[in-house]
Protein backbone atom coordinates (compact mmCIF):
# COMPACT_ATOMS: atom_id res chain seq x y z
CA UNK A 1 0.00 0.00 0.00
CA UNK A 2 2.92 2.37 0.61
CA UNK A 3 5.06 1.22 -2.31
CA UNK A 4 3.92 3.85 -4.78
CA UNK A 5 4.37 6.70 -2.29
CA UNK A 6 7.53 5.83 -0.38
CA UNK A 7 8.97 2.74 -2.01
CA UNK A 8 7.43 0.81 0.90
CA UNK A 9 10.07 2.08 3.32
CA UNK A 10 8.68 1.35 6.76
CA UNK A 11 12.03 0.39 8.28
CA UNK A 12 14.99 2.70 9.05
CA UNK A 13 17.46 -0.16 8.56
CA UNK A 14 16.12 -0.73 5.04
CA UNK A 15 16.09 3.00 4.33
CA UNK A 16 19.76 3.26 5.34
CA UNK A 17 20.67 0.17 3.30
CA UNK A 18 18.94 1.57 0.21
CA UNK A 19 20.69 4.93 0.67
CA UNK A 20 24.04 3.16 1.01
CA UNK A 21 23.31 1.29 -2.21
CA UNK A 22 22.32 4.49 -4.03
CA UNK A 23 18.68 3.46 -4.47
CA UNK A 24 17.54 6.35 -2.24
CA UNK A 25 18.85 9.88 -1.86
CA UNK A 26 20.60 10.54 1.47
CA UNK A 27 18.62 13.78 1.67
CA UNK A 28 15.41 11.77 2.05
CA UNK A 29 16.73 9.55 4.85
CA UNK A 30 16.03 11.84 7.88
CA UNK A 31 12.42 12.47 6.84
CA UNK A 32 11.80 8.80 6.20
CA UNK A 33 13.22 7.75 9.57
CA UNK A 34 11.28 10.40 11.49
CA UNK A 35 8.04 9.31 9.79
CA UNK A 36 8.81 5.63 10.39
CA UNK A 37 9.29 6.23 14.12
CA UNK A 38 6.19 8.44 14.29
CA UNK A 39 4.28 5.63 12.57
CA UNK A 40 5.46 3.25 15.30
CA UNK A 41 4.31 5.67 18.01
CA UNK A 42 0.90 6.05 16.33
CA UNK A 43 0.62 2.28 15.92
CA UNK A 44 1.50 1.73 19.58
CA UNK A 45 -1.09 4.30 20.60
CA UNK A 46 -3.78 2.61 18.49
CA UNK A 47 -2.97 -0.75 20.09
CA UNK A 48 -3.23 0.86 23.53
CA UNK A 49 -6.66 2.25 22.62
CA UNK A 50 -7.86 -1.10 21.25
CA UNK A 51 -7.00 -2.89 24.47
CA UNK A 52 -8.01 -0.30 27.08
CA UNK A 53 -10.04 -2.83 29.07
CA UNK A 54 -7.22 -5.38 29.10
CA UNK A 55 -4.62 -3.06 30.65
CA UNK A 56 -6.38 -3.09 34.03
CA UNK A 57 -7.13 -6.82 33.86
CA UNK A 58 -3.54 -7.79 33.03
CA UNK A 59 -1.21 -7.69 36.02
CA UNK A 60 2.07 -8.83 34.45
CA UNK A 61 4.18 -5.79 33.52
CA UNK A 62 6.32 -7.77 31.07
CA UNK A 63 3.21 -8.93 29.20
CA UNK A 64 2.11 -5.32 28.85
CA UNK A 65 5.53 -4.23 27.57
CA UNK A 66 5.65 -7.16 25.11
CA UNK A 67 2.63 -5.68 23.33
CA UNK A 68 4.77 -2.65 22.47
CA UNK A 69 8.34 -3.89 22.08
CA UNK A 70 10.46 -6.95 21.50
CA UNK A 71 12.16 -8.85 24.28
CA UNK A 72 14.68 -11.67 24.33
CA UNK A 73 13.86 -15.22 25.35
CA UNK A 74 17.18 -15.15 27.22
CA UNK A 75 18.86 -11.81 27.80
CA UNK A 76 22.34 -12.10 26.33
CA UNK A 77 23.25 -8.80 24.71
CA UNK A 78 25.90 -10.24 22.38
CA UNK A 79 23.73 -13.13 21.14
CA UNK A 80 20.64 -10.92 20.89
CA UNK A 81 22.55 -8.19 19.02
CA UNK A 82 24.03 -10.79 16.66
CA UNK A 83 20.59 -12.27 16.00
CA UNK A 84 19.25 -8.84 15.01
CA UNK A 85 22.29 -8.19 12.79
CA UNK A 86 21.91 -11.51 10.96
CA UNK A 87 18.15 -11.18 10.55
CA UNK A 88 18.29 -7.63 9.26
CA UNK A 89 21.26 -8.33 6.97
CA UNK A 90 19.24 -11.19 5.47
CA UNK A 91 16.26 -8.86 5.09
CA UNK A 92 18.16 -6.04 3.37
CA UNK A 93 20.15 -8.38 1.12
CA UNK A 94 16.91 -10.09 0.16
CA UNK A 95 15.17 -6.79 -0.55
CA UNK A 96 18.06 -5.52 -2.65
CA UNK A 97 18.24 -8.76 -4.65
CA UNK A 98 14.46 -8.84 -5.07
CA UNK A 99 14.57 -5.21 -6.24
CA UNK A 100 17.03 -6.04 -9.03
CA UNK A 101 14.83 -8.95 -10.17
CA UNK A 102 12.43 -7.59 -12.79
CA UNK A 103 11.07 -11.04 -13.68
CA UNK A 104 8.70 -11.27 -10.72
CA UNK A 105 7.66 -7.63 -10.26
CA UNK A 106 4.04 -8.51 -9.52
CA UNK A 107 5.09 -11.13 -7.00
CA UNK A 108 7.57 -8.98 -5.10
CA UNK A 109 5.19 -8.16 -2.20
CA UNK A 110 4.49 -11.87 -1.71
CA UNK A 111 8.21 -12.69 -1.91
CA UNK A 112 9.06 -9.94 0.61
CA UNK A 113 6.33 -11.13 2.97
CA UNK A 114 7.63 -14.69 2.68
CA UNK A 115 11.17 -13.48 3.39
CA UNK A 116 10.01 -11.74 6.58
CA UNK A 117 8.10 -14.84 7.71
CA UNK A 118 11.16 -17.01 7.02
CA UNK A 119 13.38 -14.66 9.04
CA UNK A 120 10.86 -14.73 11.88
CA UNK A 121 10.58 -18.51 11.89
CA UNK A 122 14.33 -19.05 11.77
CA UNK A 123 15.64 -16.15 13.87
CA UNK A 124 12.67 -14.88 15.86
CA UNK A 125 13.17 -17.03 18.94
CA UNK A 126 16.14 -15.30 20.55
CA UNK A 127 14.85 -11.71 20.34
CA UNK A 128 11.34 -11.63 18.94
CA UNK A 129 13.03 -10.37 15.75
CA UNK A 130 12.61 -6.63 15.59
CA UNK A 131 14.58 -6.36 12.29
CA UNK A 132 13.10 -2.85 12.25
CA UNK A 133 14.21 -0.14 14.70
CA UNK A 134 10.97 1.81 14.20
CA UNK A 135 8.90 -1.28 15.08
CA UNK A 136 10.54 -1.38 18.49
CA UNK A 137 11.43 2.27 19.22
CA UNK A 138 8.12 3.88 18.21
CA UNK A 139 5.87 1.59 20.27
CA UNK A 140 8.40 1.61 23.15
CA UNK A 141 8.11 5.42 23.23
CA UNK A 142 4.31 5.03 23.24
CA UNK A 143 4.60 2.60 26.17
CA UNK A 144 6.76 5.11 28.05
CA UNK A 145 4.37 8.05 27.64
CA UNK A 146 0.92 6.44 27.70
CA UNK A 147 -1.02 6.11 30.98
CA UNK A 148 -1.13 2.31 30.98
CA UNK A 149 -2.56 0.96 34.21
CA UNK A 150 0.06 -0.93 36.24
CA UNK A 151 2.79 -0.78 33.61
CA UNK A 152 6.42 -1.22 34.51
CA UNK A 153 9.37 0.54 32.96
CA UNK A 154 9.94 0.52 29.20
CA UNK A 155 13.19 -1.48 29.49
CA UNK A 156 15.35 1.17 27.83
CA UNK A 157 18.47 -0.75 28.84
CA UNK A 158 17.62 -3.45 26.30
CA UNK A 159 16.39 -1.05 23.59
CA UNK A 160 19.89 -0.76 22.14
CA UNK A 161 19.59 -4.32 20.75
CA UNK A 162 16.45 -3.91 18.59
CA UNK A 163 17.52 -0.42 17.51
CA UNK A 164 21.26 -0.64 16.77
CA UNK A 165 21.31 -4.35 15.85
CA UNK A 166 19.01 -3.88 12.85
CA UNK A 167 20.76 -0.67 11.76
CA UNK A 168 24.11 -2.50 11.83
CA UNK A 169 22.65 -5.52 10.04
CA UNK A 170 20.96 -3.37 7.42
CA UNK A 171 24.20 -1.61 6.55
CA UNK A 172 26.10 -4.91 6.51
CA UNK A 173 23.45 -6.39 4.23
CA UNK A 174 23.92 -3.52 1.76
CA UNK A 175 27.70 -4.03 1.75
CA UNK A 176 27.38 -7.81 1.27
CA UNK A 177 24.85 -7.27 -1.54
CA UNK A 178 27.34 -5.00 -3.34
CA UNK A 179 30.06 -7.64 -2.96
CA UNK A 180 27.86 -10.14 -4.85
CA UNK A 181 26.21 -7.78 -7.30
CA UNK A 182 28.22 -4.97 -8.79
CA UNK A 183 25.77 -4.15 -11.63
Amino acid sequence: ATGEISGAHLNPAVTLAFAMDGALSWGMVPGYIICQILGGIIGGTLVWLMYLAQWKATEDKDTKLAVFSTAPAIKNYFANFLSEIIGTAALTMGLLFIGMNKIADGLNPLIVGSLIVAIGLSLGGPTGYAINPARDLGPRIAHAILPIAGKGNSNWGYAIVPILGPITGGMMGAVIYRLFYKG
